[in-house]
């Protein structure tokens, strides 16, 4: 049974770094193990099926959850400066693979009566001297917050 894991596993593993067949590789090894194990077709293609399906909402859950970690760095280090402001910023993932780094400036504030926001120019280290991004903050009840649509979905693969 430890062996039928394995592949699994390492499936499982590789869709934590980004790669997007991961989920269909899973389903086809579960559902083949399933299938064999059972020696029925059914039952392998509905595990095979599940299993992609889990995969797929697993990695795509991660992916929400780096984006989230990152955008909040983002956010508290923008919050902590005044309009005009430079500083660095990082984030620090619970699986340190792809931790990024950059600079943020504080751009102006954003009129709106329902909470304080700015506008922010943030880039990251490795990317063209030329990329720089711009989001939205607003300070919340639990400090400030990423608020902007745009770039998050682009710069974060959310389509």
């Amino acid at each position: 049974m430890r062996r039928a894991l394995a592949p699994l596993a390492l499936a499982a593993g590789l869709g934590l770094g980004g790669c997007k067949t991961v989920p269909e590789i899973a389903g086809l090894i579960g559902g083949a193990a399933a299938g064999g194990a059972t020696a029925s077709p059914a039952v392998g293609f509905a595990v095979g099926v599940g299993t992609a399906t889990a995969t797929r909402a697993l990695t795509r859950w991660y992916g929400r959850s780096r984006a989230h970690a990152e955008q909040d760095a983002i956010a508290q280090v923008a919050g902590a400066l005044p309009v005009g402001g430079t500083a660095p910023w990082h984030v620090n993932q619970l699986v340190p693979v792809g931790d990024e780094k950059g600079e943020l400036v504080v751009i102006g504030e954003l009129p709106n009566k329902l909470a304080a926001c700015r506008e922010v120019a943030l880039h990251v280290d490795g990317d063209p001297p030329a990329a720089w991004l711009t989001a939205a903050i607003c300070r919340r009840s639990k400090g400030w917050q990423w608020a902007s649509a745009e770039p998050a979905t682009e710069r974060w693969g959310l389509q």
